[in-house]
């Protein structure tokens, strides 16, 4: 570090990207030069996968580096138990304030609040430790505020992302096609951006820490002009999914009932006035060509926030990351959001720039191992020189970006999910099984995929065979012995990872003996 006299780090986060979603990776019509450019000077990691979804729970694993099944906090709305650090924790030790812009989507112990606490009312809390340069959950209040004072007319939240309604759409464009009410720059992702260039503009000359938490492309599907007209849906892939979402559905019961929860309107698009198992393909294309737009826009900002780095020189001192909680469907099996076991869900994106001359050897390398969001806090603390708590269950990237041999990696990625609803009842109903086994766990391998539920059949997909997981091969006795050896992998993870911030201590007659935690 001693090339670093001063050490920043700009944690970029978005919502609900796709991997695929960069033009650096080959994406036919996704334009994102911004972080084109940030690929080429730093390192990107082709196969990062989400912990779990949705928000909440993606982020308290990225932000405490831990699987699901420790942490437990596995809906917007389960506790985080306090007992466990996070990065914001962590970098406070080493002199930094940690400073959040958007959301974290943290649920706070109940046990540390009377009742009647407002923080008891919103899963919307800020993780422990982080600062608030600008808070942007749901009511948006902030940014809406800032619309009136413009002179923009809305009642609340639920007004403002309304289309415009005498917006006349041209021929072969779908309803999302219509712009917002607001203009570009006075979007909730510019709002944004301009919130953390104006307090990076008075710290130049010290070290920082900001979690800059972008909304978009998450729902609703809806831009700002011209970014709306940005991609022509005719020239887009069409959503690969069955024949009919009834047929679709056949593949699990969990898929069935995760296909039935779109039937209701404005469950994934808010102001969507159609059925999205029942529209055509010209919708579906023109939802996905407003998807890469808000993806655009985002890139457009994240341009702003390193133009500004390399004006001030502090490019030279600071840790950019980009990624994001999950991912999103898009269609694709008849699913829009993030509930589902197939990829698409939780295959996202990962660049890291480390400006240390230790990395120079591998910028514009792109990495085809399996990485983890849980890799990132252990990564972000080695970087600025600090021990990795032992509740870790990621390991630091900073091998990948020296360029050093890692002979021992990890072969699979892995995500859970809990599905269960302690307040309806709805999954626990429907599928005639209890809240504590309404979870699954995926083994994700480079040819074979393994999807373990609690209470429900198994599901294995042969990837070389069936990239888009849509032959079931858990029943089939030719696959009998790949399904037993996948169990038996998944067993040895749970059993490697189980909570073990105690288990690497042991008391001896001269003390406390303590094994660290693998860095690498």
């Amino acid at each position: 570090m001693s090339d670093l006299p001063i050490r920043k780090v700009l944690f970029i986060s978005a919502d609900q990207w796709r991997a695929e979603c960069l033009s650096a990776v080959g994406h036919p019509a996704v334009k994102t030069p911004h972080l084109d450019q940030l690929a080429r000077e730093g390192v990107l990691f082709r196969r990062h996968y989400a912990q779990t979804s949705p928000c909440g729970p993606s982020r308290t694993s990225m932000l405490t580096g831990m699987y699901l099944m420790n942490h437990r906090s596995g809906r917007n709305g389960t506790p985080l138990d306090r007992r466990h650090t996070n990065i914001a924790l962590e970098v406070r030790k080493a002199g930094y304030d940690p400073t959040l812009f958007g959301y974290t989507d943290t649920s706070p112990d109940p046990r540390y609040h009377a009742p009647d606490d407002p923080v008891l009312k919103t899963y919307e809390g800020v993780l422990p430790g982080m600062t608030v340069g600008l808070q942007l959950p749901d009511h948006m209040a902030p940014w809406i505020a800032d619309l009136k004072a413009k002179g923009y007319q809305f009642r609340d939240r639920w007004d403002v992302y309304k289309p415009q309604a005498d917006f006349v759409r041209p021929s072969g464009r779908g309803h999302s096609y219509a712009p917002t009410l607001f203009s570009a720059e006075d979007s909730e992702t510019n709002f944004m951006g301009n919130a953390v260039l104006r307090w990076l503009s008075v710290r130049r000359d010290e070290p920082w820490f900001v979690h800059a938490v972008f909304l978009r492309p998450h729902p609703p599907i809806i831009a700002p002009e011209p970014y709306n007209a940005l991609y022509d849906p005719a020239t887009l892939a069409m959503a690969v999914r069955a024949t009919s979402a009834e047929e679709e559905g056949c593949q699990h019961p969990f898929l069935k009932l995760a296909l039935a929860s779109l039937r209701e309107k404005g469950a994934y698009d808010e102001h969507y006035p159609h059925d999205h198992l029942e529209i055509d393909e010209a919708e579906v294309r023109q939802l996905r060509a407003t998807y890469y737009a808000m993806i655009t826009q985002v890139d457009d900002q994240i341009g702003r926030l390193m133009a500004h780095l390399k004006e001030t020189g502090e490019d030279r001192h600071t840790l950019v990351i980009f990624t994001c909680d999950h991912a999103e469907m898009l269609g694709d099996h008849w699913l829009w959001g993030k509930t589902s076991y197939f990829d698409q869900a939780y295959h996202i994106p990962l660049i890291i720039r480390d400006p240390r001359r230790a990395a120079d050897g591998t910028r514009g390398t792109q990495i085809d191992r399996f990485t983890e969001a849980v890799d990132l806090m252990p990564t972000i603390l080695e970087w600025l020189g600090r021990d990795i708590p032992h509740q870790c269950d990621g390991r630091s990237l900073l091998s990948f970006l020296e360029g050093a041999p890692l002979p021992h990696w990890r072969e699979e990625a892995h995500f859970e999910f809990d599905f269960q609803d302690i307040a309806h009842q709805i999954p626990e109903t429907t599928l005639g099984i209890a809240s504590d086994q309404c979870r699954f766990a995926a083994l994700r391998g480079r040819r074979f995929k393994y999807v373990h539920f609690a209470a429900l059949p198994p599901l294995l997909f042969d990837l070389e065979q069936d990239p888009f997981e849509q032959t079931n091969l858990a029943e089939d006795p030719a696959h009998a012995g790949t399904m037993l050896a996948c169990a038996q992998k998944m067993l040895s993870w749970r059993m490697e990872h189980a909570e073990h911030v105690l288990s690497r201590m042991f008391i001896t007659e001269n003390g406390i003996v303590e094994q660290a935690p693998r860095r690498r």
